[in-house]
């Protein structure tokens, strides 16, 4: 299976049942490269002008199954969920004198 097919699936909570969206990105570990989770991006807030809801970020640990449609998750009702880093910051392109 590689990363692209991975993103392709469904995520389903197998507590609720509810389908919290698709797999956006995996996170790594630097020192292994092994996966550490998956993280499925917060829903646009009219249309985007508003933001993001923060991101949803499951441990590799609760995936329970790996479906030819989905994946099943054990995610808690507290499942974490954070803001990620922005992937292009304005103040470092400042600082390096690109800007």
């Amino acid at each position: 299976m590689t990363a692209c097919e991975l993103c392709e699936r469904d995520v389903i909570n197998v507590i609720t049942g509810e389908r919290l969206g698709k797999v956006d990105d995996i996170s790594f570990d630097e020192n292994t490269a092994c996966i550490t989770g998956v993280i499925l991006y917060g829903r646009l807030r009219l249309f985007g002008l508003l933001g993001r809801e923060e991101d949803l970020v499951i441990p590799w640990s609760r995936i329970e199954k790996i479906g030819a449609d989905v994946l099943l998750v054990h995610a808690e009702e507290n499942t974490k969920r954070i803001k990620q880093k922005k992937r292009f910051c304005l103040d470092e392109l400042r600082k390096g004198g690109l800007f």
